[in-house]
């Protein structure tokens, strides 16, 4: 029999698991094994999840908060599995989730992570901002989704219904072959949170394996519920590990063309703060490029371009901005 782990990383999110937790129970038609890891919380989390449902639900407790992707990574080094469901706190599934994303990889065997439709929790007939239909990333590593391109979120009228190979897949939920996980050393420790599952996905790419989105699952994503959007350390997380990941995913020469385009995009948001008196959202960018230029020492770039061919051929900020493309289905990309 499949052994299939559902696992949640939590910190300090009693509210949500209070939640989320019985619809997630509800639905466990197939009986898969469910972990909570924990974050080093200092709320209730772990003792509620004890006194309730200690015959369901089985605890891993860390002793800090690692952030996602190390708190993932050494979660999952306690849980022996053939797959990981990794599953957002914040989500709330839906009658028969999982099973056609355990389905397709078990028929497709090149296929190392899948993803479900990812719709609104407030607002069921939307798609939810973070990976929608499934995401791909533009010619200068800006990543957009089927059915979300920067903030503009599109109506689910089942436009992408089909199963397609996409770049990355969402963590707020996703399914990962352990094998593959482990073969890779997982998400990238040094990235905390924010753009770990990108990398992760890049990384699987290279290595010879596939990701798709298989919309016949849905679940339901809150948002937004461990930092707000616009939140500066959101920015800052967000710029750092998207250069990190262009740095070591891409040839030398290649990051250094995409990045002077960066730097030009980014500077002018960096003054559009200033002006705008958002000085916190300015200097997180500051920090975002300190932090880069530390950490890039820990990397090498590749040493192969091959996975280019994946990324969305023109720039996605252009398309949006300048040609009034808001929905992806308006990009005419043939995949």
């Amino acid at each position: 029999m499949l052994d299939v782990a559902v696992v949640i990383l939590n910190w300090n999110g009693l509210f949500l698991l209070q939640k989320f937790i019985p619809i997630l129970l509800k639905y466990n038609s197939y009986g898969y094994h469910i972990y909570i890891v924990d974050n080093g919380s200092t709320d209730d989390s772990i003792d509620w999840i004890c006194d309730n449902y200690s015959d369901e639900i089985q605890v891993v407790a860390l002793s800090e908060n690692f952030g996602f992707a190390k708190g993932y990574n050494e979660g999952l080094k306690q849980i022996d599995a053939d797959y990981y469901i990794l599953l957002n706190s914040d989500v709330a599934v839906s009658e028969n989730w999982c099973e056609p994303l355990i389905n397709f990889l078990q028929n497709n065997h090149d296929y190392a992570v899948v993803q479900p439709k990812i719709l609104s929790y407030k607002n069921p007939d939307y798609f939810e901002y973070a990976g929608a239909a499934g995401g791909y990333v533009d010619k200068w590593g800006y990543p957009f989704c089927r059915g979300r391109i920067f903030n503009k979120i599109e109506k689910d009228e089942g436009q992408y219904d089909d199963i397609v190979d996409i770049f990355w897949a969402s963590g707020a939920c996703f399914v990962v072959r352990a094998e593959v996980f482990k073969k890779l050393n997982g998400f990238d420790d040094r990235f905390f949170a924010h753009m770990e599952e990108i990398d992760l996905c890049w990384r699987i790419w290279r290595n010879g394996y596939k990701v798709a989105a298989v919309p016949l699952s849905a679940v339901y994503h809150l948002g937004g519920a461990s930092l707000d959007y616009n939140d500066p350390r959101k920015l800052f997380l967000n710029i750092r590990n998207n250069h990190l990941m262009l740095y070591k995913n891409l040839t030398s020469d290649i990051f250094k063309k995409i990045s002077h385009v960066r730097h030009m995009i980014e500077y002018l948001m960096l003054f559009f703060y200033f002006c705008t008196g958002k000085i916190s959202n300015a200097k997180a960018i500051l920090s975002a490029y300190k932090d880069f230029n530390d950490l890039k020492k820990y990397y090498k770039p590749a040493n192969e371009a091959s996975i280019l061919k994946l990324l969305y051929p023109r720039s996605i900020l252009v398309d949006y901005y300048l040609k009034n493309k808001k929905k992806f289905s308006k990009l005419k990309w043939k995949i």
